[in-house]
């Protein structure tokens, strides 16, 4: 009898471990609060990933230290590929700005996928007296101010950080916030009146005329503000950066798990409704193969931390 039982039950086991990925909910964590970049792409892209694994995929903001909260979480997990990070490219910063950001970028999780990029937008409160980058800068100049971006170790941030301070050499505060969304009512509201943070989050508010937009970091002008001009068109060379948002697994996730979801995701992400959704909100998409995605993700680790070096940024 003891000898049927233990049969049985290494039957199920066996069974149990030869379900095909994935066979329960998927959960993905969202570095950042509503509203920003990586939470746009995470519900965009959320769904459809649901309908082409077959199961849920349940998404779950979990925000605090620019992400690193989320993101050592996530390493932290069974690498079963039921747990993922979506982050954005202060994934790639924060281990070089934190003393110690809780993981290591090239080691602790894998990259599935850079999903889309858009710019920086250097912009002000519409009451702000500035139409353009250099009366910002005569601004800055002439007196204290402040700035705000979605937190520390983010793109924006540093973008903000190398013009202000290194190119200008302005005495401004830096104030982060805790994400874009959460940014986006205090530069209307005026504190701070200034701001640097990727594209997608305040286009509405740049469209209504509530906030302007001054320069983007990109390498030419956004189509859906073509009467802003570039950081380099204004003599700002080298300074073309861009805010990504990517998908990650805990490290020792099977390679034909992370194969799947990157599949899924690349075919997902290049779809011609997807593509338009992307591009209203000022989204580039970025998707690529796994090893053309490692690739990128190593080369954006060293680009920022010799950023980070240069800027002499710090965790406010």
């Amino acid at each position: 009898m003891k000898k049927i039982v233990a049969l049985v039950l290494a039957l199920l086991a066996t069974t149990a471990l030869a379900q095909p990925y994935p066979s329960k909910p998927v959960r993905v964590l969202v570095a950042f609060p509503p509203g920003g970049p990586v939470d746009i792409i995470a519900r965009l892209i959320g769904p459809k990933l649901g309908e082409a694994l077959g199961q849920p995929v349940v998404v779950e903001n979990k925000t605090g230290a620019s992400g690193n909260i989320a993101t050592t979480e996530v390493a932290r997990s069974a690498p079963d590929g039921y747990t993922l990070l979506t982050h954005s490219s202060a994934y790639a910063v924060n281990p070089s700005l934190y003393a110690n950001a809780g993981y290591d970028p090239n080691k602790d999780l894998v990259p599935v996928s850079i999903v889309a990029s858009q710019a920086n937008i250097i912009l002000v409160n519409a009451a702000f007296p500035a139409s353009t980058l250099d009366e910002l800068r005569q601004k800055m100049m002439a007196g204290k101010l402040a700035f705000g971006s979605p937190g520390s170790g983010t793109t924006p941030h540093l973008t903000a950080q190398n013009l202000f301070h290194v190119r200008w050499k302005a005495d401004v505060t830096h104030i982060p916030f805790k994400g874009a969304g959460p940014m986006i009512p205090a530069v209307l509201g005026g504190e701070p009146p200034i701001g640097c943070m990727a594209g997608s989050a305040p286009m509405a508010n740049i469209k209504a005329g509530k906030l302007r937009a001054l320069a983007v970091s990109s390498g030419k002008r956004l189509a859906q503000l073509p009467d802003v001009p570039t950081l380099t068109e204004l003599g700002y060379t080298g300074m073309e950066d861009y805010t990504w948002v990517g998908v990650f697994a805990p490290a020792g996730t099977p390679a034909d798990v992370v194969q799947k979801l990157n599949d899924a995701i690349l075919r997902i992400a290049n779809d011609a409704e997807m593509k338009k959704r992307l591009d209203a909100v000022a989204f580039d998409v970025t998707a690529a193969p796994l090893r053309e995605t490692s690739d990128y993700l190593k080369s954006e680790v060293a680009k920022w931390a010799r950023v980070v070096r240069e800027t002499g940024a710090k965790v406010d």
